[in-house]
């Protein structure tokens, strides 16, 4: 029942005009910035790694990007994509992409109003994001929407794609790799029905959540700058060696995926998915996994070390490029060259891509499912540490920066890491969703009514930039 009801307020958030005011909004953005995200993404990635001088903040670009895309490279690029292609039929992967083109001139757009309209007090301790540029860029009387936006990122990181998917994600692969004949012994613990394993994943990850997020932001970005680059470096490489194994496949599952985006039946055969639902699923996790238009990435783009705002813009939308348009992709064509997605199999979730590693890759099959498991529990991993320091910064906002309450919520975080692997898989995606979508109704709507200044303020820029200096 409860599974039940969910599901219907899943599917009324992210109903027609929500995906239709995310797919406008980066239109109206992209139109807006004149297409940042082709004409400037080489010097977007040149500025990703060119850390800036004499900029204030609490830590490098790198360091808020690395954090940002801690919080983005996840279960979303692994588990995300499976679920989406398993419920909408590989169309929703064409989706997916389209929503992340769009997508980016939104990421762009969050990171300079983070810089633009973030405060910094004494100690260089930096505050920005959706609700400092809503109360401060809309008003002190659009302040109910600033609000409303940090109370569903509080939940969104305590309940959902925070703390909730993410060790879901964890213990599966890792009970799927070590346990696959679910042998190992079991019990249960107020009616649910665990194993020893399971609850021994659990603990481990708890402390080590516990042990990163105590020592607050510094902390999470020491950490993320080191393993995020590294464990995506290896995920892109075993994908790549995929594709090269399988090129002569490629060109049939492009014309299946874009076949797939506008007739899905043809591809499924009925038994997957209708056009809509592969929209529905498509952009709902993509938005997952790059987070474009959720209004959580401006918030550590607040903290980079940088006076320039449309600069940290461009920093900020190569996550979305990083994320989708390059590791999803990888991810996607794994799935649909594999068939791994199909009904008939009877598999979810992380099963559906150990499925399309095992059968894609020239290793032996313990090899690639050991591989994927460690790119996903260091994704997630640092997905949670990302989306720790997402909920204080809402919690701070909410509560003028008591610092009391902002201890509180920590350790509530770690207690729902602990409690995590025992939901459902589709119970804890569906909670995702939708804090995810009630997140991003208050961040859309200040970026299309700030979106003239954005214009404006970017346009100068680059033109002060061909200008010939004197």
């Amino acid at each position: 029942m409860f599974e039940t009801i969910i599901g219907k307020i899943d599917d009324f958030v992210w109903g027609v005009p929500l995906i239709v005011l995310i797919l406008a909004t980066g239109i109206y953005l992209t139109i807006r910035v004149r297409g940042v995200q082709v004409r400037h993404l080489g010097k977007a990635l040149k500025y990703m790694v060119q850390n800036e001088e004499g900029g204030e903040g609490e830590v490098s670009s790198f360091g808020a990007l690395c954090t940002a895309l801690s919080a983005t490279i996840g279960t979303g690029n692994i588990v995300g994509v499976a679920t989406a292609i398993a419920a909408g039929g590989p169309g929703a992967l064409f989706w997916m992409l389209v929503a992340a083109f769009f997508g980016m001139a939104t990421k762009f757009a969050e990171g300079y109003l983070a810089v633009r309209f973030r405060t910094l007090d004494e100690n260089g301790h930096a505050l920005g994001g959706p609700f400092y540029y809503i109360e401060r860029g809309m008003g002190r009387k659009w302040k109910w929407l600033g609000v409303l936006f940090a109370i569903f990122g509080a939940c969104a990181g305590l309940l959902g794609i925070g703390t909730f998917t993410q060790i879901n994600g964890i213990t599966s692969a890792i009970t799927n790799f070590f346990d696959p004949d679910k042998t190992s012994r079991t019990f249960t613990v107020l009616g649910i029905q665990t194993n020893m394993l399971l609850v021994g994943a659990s603990i481990v990850l708890t402390i080590c959540v516990g042990l990163v997020v105590i020592g607050g932001l510094k902390r999470i970005a020491k950490v993320t700058e080191v393993v995020v680059p590294f464990m995506a470096v290896l995920y892109v490489a075993f994908a790549l060696i995929l594709l090269v194994c399988n090129v002569k496949a490629i060109p049939a599952a492009v014309v299946e995926i874009v076949r797939g985006a506008f007739n899905p039946s043809a591809v499924t055969g009925g038994a997957v998915g209708t056009i809509m639902i592969a929209m529905q699923k498509g952009i709902a996790r993509g938005i997952f996994s790059n987070e474009a238009g959720l209004g959580s990435a401006p918030i550590a783009a607040a903290a980079a070390k940088t006076k320039d705002f449309t600069r940290q813009g461009l920093v900020t939308m190569t996550g979305t490029f990083i994320d989708t348009i390059v590791i999803c992709t990888m991810t996607g064509l794994s799935i649909v060259i594999g068939g791994s997605w199909k009904p008939e199999l009877g598999l979810e979730g992380v099963q559906i891509t150990t499925h399309a590693f095992q059968s894609g890759l020239p290793f032996n099959p313990n090899v690639s499912a050991f591989v994927l498991m460690l790119c996903l529990v260091f994704f997630a991993f640092t997905t949670i540490l990302g989306w720790d320091y997402y909920g204080e910064r809402c919690v701070e906002y909410l509560f003028n920066g008591k610092q009391n309450l902002v201890k509180i919520y920590r350790y509530l975080f770690v207690l729902a890491i602990f409690i995590g692997p025992f939901m459902t898989v589709s119970a804890v995606w569906t909670i995702a969703d939708i804090f995810n979508g009630l997140m991003a109704l208050p961040n859309l709507v200040a970026l299309l009514v700030l979106g003239g200044l954005i214009g404006k303020e970017t346009k100068e820029y680059f033109a002060k930039q061909k200008a010939p200096k004197v």
